[in-house]
């Protein structure tokens, strides 16, 4: 995020639309690496209706040839409505919320309230998004062994949720999200540190004459901070993930959850699993989002920048 676009209230909505497009190429690009980890993740070898898997590599390679390309792209059209929405808004509110926070661009931000500003624009997005992710996760994991009638697609879903569970269902796992918010704070408040850091080195080297990350940095650099930000926020944040992917599982033909809460989920991972458990999905997950995210950073930048300049012309 430039520290010019949360200077002022015009840009706001060119941060939605350059977190919209970024959301969109980072899903079509690594979704099937999120079905492989979604199933890893609720596998924790009690489960007769889940496929087992070797490595990342033999569950593309097993979904492939067993359930086609379908199978790799199950739950797509959620994972792009839930990612898009999901980034736009992230952008949108994040960008508020430093503009509130520096006083619309008076005062320079602290670490203190970069990590603010992520933590209250990621509980907004999960207040908003929960019931997305939950049909996507369901639909990631039908899977030829399931007993109970797939679901056709997303609005299938999301009505055969509402009719069966309730509409109360829609929102498990949002007190794992909301612990998730921790994920965008940690990944946010580090790429926007070590962007600080990079332009200032940067600007002492004499590579540009202006401070301003807009002309200081390039898309090497904005990939390499996207890069390393997601990094340290899986490693810290990755347990929270595993506990929402096994509550959003779909009940049991007899309408039956495989887990009550997210103690449920905690004590029998850590009785049955250990800390691995914890962590089960995590290659998967880092093969898909450390790339996401300097694909993402990349169209983000590089987007606010057409849209300002376009601006500038008008």
């Amino acid at each position: 995020m430039s520290s010019s676009a949360s200077a002022s209230p015009q840009w706001q909505w060119e941060n939605a639309t350059a977190g919209a497009v970024a959301g969109f190429a980072t899903v079509a690009a690594m979704h099937p690496l999120d079905v492989v980890r979604t199933r890893f993740q609720v596998n924790d070898g009690r489960i007769s209706n889940l496929p087992t898997y070797k490595n990342t590599a033999n569950a593309i390679f097993t979904i492939a040839r067993l359930e086609g390309l379908r199978g790799l792209y199950a739950g797509f059209s959620p994972a792009v409505i839930g990612s898009t929405v999901s980034w736009g808004l992230y952008f949108f509110f994040y960008g508020r919320a430093k503009q509130r926070y520096s006083k619309n661009g008076d005062e320079k931000l602290s670490p203190g309230l970069h990590l603010a500003s992520a933590a209250e624009a990621g509980a907004l997005v999960s207040l908003c998004t929960n019931p997305i992710w939950l049909v996507k996760t369901r639909l990631q994991l039908q899977t030829p062994l399931h007993q109970t009638r797939p679901y056709s697609g997303f609005y299938d879903a999301l009505r055969t949720i509402m009719r069966e569970e309730g509409f109360a269902s829609l929102y498990k796992g949002l007190g794992p999200s909301l612990f998730l918010v921790s994920h965008g704070a940690i990944q946010f408040t580090a790429y926007e540190e070590l962007r600080k850091v990079i332009v200032d080195l940067k600007s002492k080297q004499g590579t540009s004459n202006s401070g301003s990350s807009d002309t200081v940095l390039n898309s090497l650099d904005y990939a390499a901070l996207g890069a390393s930000s997601k990094v340290a926020a899986i490693l810290l944040s990755y347990p929270f993930q595993v506990i929402r992917s096994r509550l959003q599982q779909r009940p049991s033909s007899e309408g039956i959850p495989r887990y009550m809460d997210s103690w449920h989920v905690i004590r029998e991972t850590a009785r049955f699993e250990g800390v691995r458990g914890f962590y089960r999905g995590i290659t998967p997950n880092l093969l898909k989002n450390v790339p996401a995210a300097s694909i993402t950073f990349i169209v983000y930048e590089n987007v606010l920048k057409f849209l300002k300049l376009a601006k500038r012309k008008e």
